[in-house]
């Protein structure tokens, strides 16, 4: 996680500090409309893999903890 979160701070410094809210709800937006249309397209082998494999529950919990991190980081950013 701390190689993404050094990587979005260089990639914020390319912009003035007044932007870095703009930027930072921009990315936010994108990266939740990017995992809507992956989730629209693979639904079935979501389903799949949560019915087949009980064990693949905590690796999505722990997935979906980790965007839910990424997405907080990036709107509570300066």
């Amino acid at each position: 996680m701390d190689s993404i979160f050094s990587i979005y701070t260089q990639f914020l410094n390319y912009f003035p500090a007044s932007l870095h809210p703009i930027v930072s709800f921009l990315l936010a937006i994108l990266l939740v409309y990017g995992i809507i249309k992956v989730i629209q397209k693979e639904f079935v082998y979501i389903i799949v893999l949560v019915v087949l494999l009980p064990a693949s529950l905590p690796i999505l919990k722990n997935i979906w903890e980790s965007v839910v991190n990424i997405i907080n980081f990036l709107l509570s950013k300066k």
